[in-house]
Formats: C-alpha cells, sequence, structure tokens
C-alpha cells in the first residue's frame, strides 16, 4: 500500500481547522497532477462530506477504491457518506471491508459502531465500539461514538458521561460540545443547552446548526401536540358520558379541561421563557417549509389550547371539539416539518431522491412486466 504524498498532509491539516475550501483546492491541484491517487481522492471525500456535498463525496469515495481497493480509508469514507444518505445496510457493508482491511485501526471499528447504531443494532454497536476503543482507549472519535451510541439508544446518563469524558481530553471538541448541549436539551435542562449551543455557534460559526437552535419551539409543539390529542379527547368523552348518561361528568369535563390547559401552558412557560430570545431569532433562519410548518403550528396549537381553557368557564360544547379536531391538523403540520427539514439536509434530500428514483424503476418494470404478460394471455387465447 503506497503512502500519502506531502500535499495530503497540508490539505488534512487545513480541513481539521476547519478551512475546507482551501483544503479542497490544495487536494485538487494535487490530483491534478496524479489523479489515481487514493489517497488524495479519499481525502477529497471527506471534504466534500464536510462541506455537505454527499452525492459527490460518495462518488470520489468510490473512484479511491477502484484506483486502490486495499485502502481501509477510503472504504471508512465511504461509509461514513453512505451512513448520511440513510443507505444504512451499504454503510455497515463499507465499514465492514474498512475494518477487514486494517482491522488494527481503532476509527475503522468506530465508523461501523455508528452504521450499525443507525441501523438500530445496538448491541452489535457497543461491541463493534468498545474493540475500537480497546485499541485507542483516550480516543475521542470513539468516546463521542459511544455518546452517539447511547443517545440512539435512548441512554442519556450513560451518553452524557461519554461526551463529558470526550470533552475533559479535547475541551474544545465541536461536535462533542453540541452533542452535550443536545443530551441537556433532552433532559430538559433549558438554560444549559441554550448556553451551549450558542456558544459551539460563536466559537465555529461554520458549524452553526440553526435547527438544533431552535429545540425549545420545537420540542414544546411535540410535546403539546401529543397532549393535546390526549387531552382533547379525554374531554370530549367526558362531554359525551355527561350528555348522554351521567350529568356530573359533564362538570368533571370542565374541571379537567381547566387543568390539563394549565399543565400544557405551564409545560410550554418551562421550556420557553429559560431559552429566551435565541430560538425565536433563529427560526426566522430556518429553511422555510420548515419555517412555516412550526409557525402554523405554534398558533395553532395555542389556539387549540386556548379553546380548552375557555371551554372550563364557558360551558359551551364546540369547544372542546374544535381543540380535537386540531390535532390531526397538527400532526400534518409536524409531517410538512420532518418534510422541509429533510429537504434541507443534502443526506436526507439525496436518501428521498434515490426512494424516488427506486419507486419510479419499480413502476417501469412492473408497467413492462403487466403489459408482457398480457400480451402472453392474448397469444395464450389466440392460439387457443
Amino acid at each position: 500500500m503506497s503512502s500519502p504524498p506531502d500535499v495530503y498532509w497540508r490539505a488534512q491539516k487545513l480541513a481539521e481547522v476547519g478551512h475546507y475550501a482551501e483544503a479542497e483546492r490544495i487536494t485538487r491541484a494535487g490530483l491534478a497532477a496524479a489523479p489515481a491517487d487514493a489517497w488524495l481522492l479519499t481525502l477529497l471525500a471527506s471534504v466534500l462530506r464536510l462541506r455537505r456535498d454527499y452525492a459527490g463525496a460518495l462518488s470520489v469515495a468510490d473512484a479511491a477504491i477502484a484506483a486502490d481497493p486495499t485502502l481501509a480509508d477510503a472504504h471508512r469514507e465511504r461509509a461514513e457518506n453512505l451512513i448520511l444518505m440513510v443507505r444504512i445496510r451499504d454503510a455497515v457493508q463499507a465499514a465492514t471491508e474498512a475494518v477487514r482491511l486494517s482491522p488494527s485501526s481503532a476509527s475503522g471499528h468506530f465508523v461501523l459502531a455508528r452504521a450499525l447504531a443507525a441501523g438500530r443494532q445496538f448491541d452489535a454497536a457497543r461491541v463493534a465500539a468498545a474493540h475500537g476503543r480497546s485499541l485507542d482507549p483516550r480516543s475521542v472519535e470513539g468516546l463521542l461514538t459511544v455518546a452517539d451510541v447511547e443517545r440512539d439508544a435512548g441512554n442519556r446518563e450513560v451518553a452524557l458521561a461519554a461526551a463529558r469524558a470526550a470533552l475533559a481530553i479535547e475541551p474544545d471538541n465541536a461536535y462533542g460540545r453540541w452533542l452535550t448541549a443536545m443530551l441537556d436539551a433532552e433532559r430538559l435542562k433549558v438554560r444549559r443547552s441554550m448556553r451551549a449551543l450558542r456558544e459551539v455557534a460563536r466559537d465555529h460559526p461554520g458549524r452553526a446548526d440553526i435547527v438544533s437552535m431552535t429545540w425549545p419551539i420545537r420540542g414544546v409543539l411535540s410535546g403539546l401536540r401529543r397532549g393535546l390529542a390526549a387531552s382533547a379527547a379525554l374531554v370530549c368523552v367526558l362531554l359525551v358520558i355527561g350528555s348522554w348518561w351521567w350529568e356530573p361528568a359533564g362538570t368533571f369535563a370542565r374541571l379537567v379541561a381547566a387543568v390539563l390547559a394549565a399543565v400544557m401552558a405551564g409545560f410550554a412557560a418551562r421550556v420557553l421563557i429559560p431559552a429566551g430570545r435565541l430560538p425565536w431569532r433563529c427560526l426566522r433562519l430556518l429553511p422555510r417549509l420548515m419555517r412555516r410548518a412550526d409557525i402554523a403550528g405554534l398558533a395553532l396549537t395555542g389556539t387549540a389550547v386556548l379553546l380548552l381553557a375557555l371551554y372550563a368557564g364557558v360551558a359551551w360544547w364546540p369547544l372542546p371539539v374544535l381543540a380535537l379536531a386540531a390535532t390531526p391538523v397538527l400532526w400534518l403540520l409536524s409531517m410538512v416539518e420532518l418534510l422541509g427539514a429533510g429537504l434541507d439536509d443534502p443526506g436526507s434530500r439525496q436518501a428521498l431522491r434515490d426512494w424516488a428514483d427506486e419507486l419510479r424503476d419499480w413502476w417501469r418494470t412492473t408497467k413492462t412486466d403487466l403489459r408482457d404478460t398480457w400480451k402472453d394471455g392474448d397469444a395464450t387465447r389466440g392460439n387457443g
């Protein structure tokens, strides 16, 4: 196996400090002199991935593998791109090949662990991560991989401990700081999470994650969407019981409506007030479809909670019914929000495009098969 050329190390150093454009320029200049250099192709794929050009990065990683099929780094880079493009089975295969080619490289085991975790194979992912850490116990990448796997598996405390251990070794690691902030968000440590996200964006403006900084708004919408559906349904059931069978249930429905409306309003205040103005500023910077879905969701959710509160004071039966009728629209808006986020993410966008291409190919093949079957049936009837 050949060694990386000198230009590789210069470009890699630039990429490590976030100077992706310069790293790409130097790498491409090196490839102009040696277009089949697998090391440079692998580095170019890595830089393109960091610049969120996942389709281009995958194409270059394939070219690196074609230039040198025994280069484990190329297979590892290919797996990294496939994870981001939500092609999990292919990612596991590529990472497995990287481990086979270089079993003593800890990074290969970490990439394999992340690919397995993306496929919800958490036990196998833990084994791969542990193997990698046995090769390099103080690896920051290894600790963050453990944090990723455990977070995906729902073990937030274990994930937080691993992320903090990584930051103890490398305090300025941008991903480790972001991951810790998001784990705090999931534990409703609102002020701490928002402060950390703000600091990461300040120190690494090229890696600022606008979507993450709106988590208090999106989290409140998610929580109230579920709470409102259950609350409005319960009040409507009590209302029906009170109207048809047991009259005191109607009074109880108004009490329940008041309590549940107060609980939902309190939950929203518990998250949004400590978060401050930052989420609202970032809301304006979200992708258009996602932003509109969130704004519409906020307006509709607030209206529905208000309807429940009004019903507690004014016993008019259409109010909780209207609140319940709003819940399907809220779920539809949540799907629109996910679509907007997916269309903004290059990996998810490419996955949607691949899925659409597969569906188109399936339909084309199905039409051909049906046409051939029909022709064969006509021929058989004609011969008969």
